[in-house]
């Protein structure tokens, strides 16, 4: 009889200890961290580098049709995938995501300070609504489920085609990250990295039978609202991806 408070007791305990590793696991809001991994990327494709330099043209009419995850990914990974890992190196600063190692476009001093949002309006088995690419996981974090393309087209002085293409890719820049080695010339580096993505995803487009074109025509504040951009983060390319009308 003794043993019966004991047993109750102890029982207690195991269901809170249950109960907090749930909850850890979680979150507060109950569910995991939301991110959809990405199909591994292709290698190698049918079309030569070369046709695609031939093909590419800039595209400003869309189907809307609805582009699936193995070109979500391949495009993505175009843009700034990792193609050679490294191990986080001890002078990262603390807070500082490591991105994983060596990526598709050239970087000045592999600072790397380029990010990635998709605007997703129409695609297979992924919700509409608002994406960041990560690198190092090759995979999308959620950041809301909101189709933004309508604001993001108003936000870019009403150019109705980005509400046409089923995803838009958004390229950000965080100047810091190469100013903290060449100063006041990380402006310039940041910009030319851009050029080297942008063309990167226009062949990756060709290769996978798609079309973009390269946005430039914005308003910077506007498009940080729609995004919600942290402060140090700015927008500086546009790209609707999808298939030709």
């Amino acid at each position: 009889m003794m043993l019966l408070p004991y047993f109750r007791v102890a029982t207690l305990i195991f269901f809170i200890l249950v109960c907090g590793v749930c909850f850890c696991q979680s979150g507060s809001s109950g569910q995991k961290e939301p991110v959809v991994p990405l199909p591994e990327p292709r290698l190698s494709g049918g079309l030569s580098v070369e046709a695609a330099f031939n093909q590419r043209r800039s595209v400003r009419q869309y189907s809307n049709d609805a582009l699936n995850l193995t070109q979500i990914g391949q495009l993505c990974w175009s843009a700034q995938g990792v193609t050679k890992k490294i191990e986080k190196p001890f002078w990262l600063p603390e807070g500082r995501e490591w991105i994983g190692g060596l990526k598709t476009a050239p970087s000045a001093g592999a600072l790397y300070p380029l990010e990635i949002y998709l605007v997703i309006g129409n695609a297979d088995n992924l919700s509409a609504g608002l994406y960041r690419y990560l690198p190092a996981k090759h995979a999308l974090k959620t950041i809301h489920t909101t189709d933004l393309r309508k604001p993001l087209s108003e936000a870019a002085l009403d150019q109705g085609f980005l509400t046409q293409a089923g995803v838009v890719m958004v390229i950000t820049g965080i100047y810091e990250r190469t100013a903290v080695k060449y100063g006041d010339r990380a402006g310039r580096y940041v910009h030319m990295e851009v050029g080297a993505v942008c063309q990167n995803v226009a062949l990756q487009c060709e290769s996978l039978g798609l079309s973009t074109v390269v946005v430039g025509a914005f308003d910077d504040d506007q498009i940080s609202q729609v995004l919600k951009l942290p402060g140090n983060e700015h927008p500086l390319a546009i790209l609707p991806l999808g298939k030709k009308q």
